[in-house]
């Protein structure tokens, strides 16, 4: 399966049609933003979450009383897409239901994936369709994995993640055994609208926002070079890696994993959204490169 490549010039992307996949973003000197999919950590670049964000208990949910499976995180990162529209700056991916999809989700739909770049920023918007008659219940997130440290020369313990706003809510964590959140909060490791990444706040798997503030954020070192992440149609983020790897996880959510013990309607499982039949919802995700140099 060929890759599909854009540029601006200032900045290139590389998507891989299988998922969709955003496999690289470099700059005009070839300088790589994203992770380098170290096989000693993991291989993923930046899965697209759909129909669901996060594992379900026993990897299974109910729908009106019928038990379907599902892996963590859906089937969308391992379904080709097919390529709708592409200019040499952008392209438009389209994933739709069929007989392979039916049997873990029983809905029809459409999930459209353009990829934009205009300078030195790349525009991700997705959207996801009700072509159906009945309403479609779905969970969506962004799971892109960027390289920690960045180029540039700074160290990864210079980075910071800057919120927009002051986070002080408690944030969820995992139970590693099975995926699932856990029921207590835990105090959030933001001070004001400062999150200082370390390898040792993800050995318990992912931080999770399911209360956040913010709609935006930087990574990045101060004074180095840094990514600008906007992100306002998402209210749920996880920021993840595999203590030790070169890559930092940034990803809006619009849903969660089930929470621990969870057996209830999938249409109750928390993050989950309803589309009526003929509606549409859209989650954009953009990323600027601020250049130091």
């Amino acid at each position: 399966m060929d890759f599909t490549t854009i540029s601006s010039g200032d900045l290139t992307a590389r998507i891989n049609p299988l998922g969709a996949e955003l496999w690289s973003l470099a700059d005009r000197q070839g300088r790589e933003y994203m992770t380098d999919a170290d096989p000693a950590f993991w291989t993923g670049h930046a899965p697209l979450l759909f129909p669901i964000v996060g594992a379900l208990n026993g990897d299974s949910y109910r729908i009106d009383g019928r038990e379907y499976e599902l892996k963590k995180h859906g089937f969308a990162r391992r379904s080709p897409f097919e390529v709708v529209e592409a200019g040499a700056d952008h392209v438009l991916f389209r994933l739709t239901d069929g007989e392979a999809t039916r049997e873990v989700y029983p809905f029809a739909f459409v999930l459209d994936i353009a990829f934009r770049i205009e300078g030195a920023s790349l525009h991700m918007e997705a959207r996801v369709s009700n072509p159906g008659d009945e309403p479609l219940p779905f969970s969506f997130g962004f799971h892109p994995a960027f390289a920690w440290p960045l180029p540039g020369g700074a160290a990864k313990a210079d980075h910071v993640i800057a919120f927009e706003q002051g986070e002080p809510q408690p944030i969820r964590r995992i139970e590693p055994a099975s995926g699932l959140v856990l029921p207590e909060p835990v105090a959030t490791p933001v001070e004001g609208h400062l999150l200082c990444p370390d390898p040792a706040q993800f050995e318990a798997d992912a931080l999770i926002w399911d209360r956040l503030s913010s709609r935006s954020l930087t990574f990045g070192a101060p004074g180095g070079t840094q990514l600008a992440i906007a992100f306002p149609d998402t209210p749920m983020l996880g920021i993840w890696q595999k203590p030790g790897a070169a890559y930092l996880c940034i990803e809006p959510w619009q849903g969660i994993a089930d929470p621990l013990g969870f057996n209830g309607d999938f249409r109750a499982k928390p993050g989950v959204i309803t589309l009526q039949p003929g509606e549409s919802r859209s989650f954009r995700m953009d990323v600027a490169v601020l250049s130091a140099d």
